[in-house]
């Protein structure tokens, strides 16, 4: 199961939550909502009973704060190791990405991207629903997303780099090879980190500048 902290956030502006609202004003600014909320936020959803049986988290943790209260929270549910995922992409190429990316309005799911030469997609393949841009996805936005995270994010990578769980995988491969390579580099890190007795759930990390998307 995909856990992104970007969807619950938007689920929250929806529904006009106050704190969702205040997030949104940090986001559109490419800023980091603050830990507090973030650790929040994330506890309360990884201790739901659809998140027992494993989770991939996508956009947590973005900062040593937060990874150090995720530790706590996968020692307290006490059922299966923590992987850790380095996607590495190229800062020009993220750009490109995000600057290009469009999602539905209706369920917010992530368009498929346009094949070289092909028309660009206007409505939603899953639901049919209108095809838009983040207001957080345009250059100057992702620009400042990509200074944030050499500033915040990146000593995450340090702060996990020495555990038997972390790996990396180039992101900027095509979609097939990266997920094949999570798929093996994921079910070896849980062999390594896997306890005795304890159930064979996974944990994934997005981290490294790819989890920006």
């Amino acid at each position: 199961m995909k856990i992104s902290t970007g969807d619950i956030l938007r689920d929250g502006i929806k529904a006009q939550l106050p704190v969702a609202l205040k997030a949104k004003e940090l986001m559109d600014r490419g800023e980091l909502v603050d830990d507090a909320t973030m650790i929040a936020i994330v506890r309360e959803r990884l201790m739901r009973p659809d998140a027992q049986l494993g989770f991939v988290l996508d956009g947590f943790p973005r900062t040593v704060a937060q990874a150090e209260a995720l530790d706590r929270i996968v020692t307290e549910r006490n059922n299966g190791p923590l992987v850790i995922v380095d996607v590495r992409v190229r800062e020009r190429e993220l750009i490109r990405r995000l600057a290009g990316r469009l999602i539905c309005e209706k369920c917010g799911a992530n368009a498929e991207p346009a094949q070289e030469g092909a028309a660009t997609a206007t409505a939603c393949a899953r639901c049919g629903g209108r095809l838009v841009q983040r207001a957080d996805d345009n250059e100057q936005v992702v620009r400042e997303r990509l200074k944030v995270y050499e500033r915040a994010t990146k000593p995450l990578v340090e702060f996990y780099r020495g555990r038997p769980t972390f790996r990396i995988v180039n992101g900027a491969q095509p979609q097939e090879r990266v997920a094949h390579e999570l798929d093996t580099v994921i079910d070896d890190a849980a062999l390594v980190g896997a306890k005795p007795g304890t159930p064979a759930s996974v944990k994934a990390i997005a981290s490294g500048k790819a989890a920006q998307a």
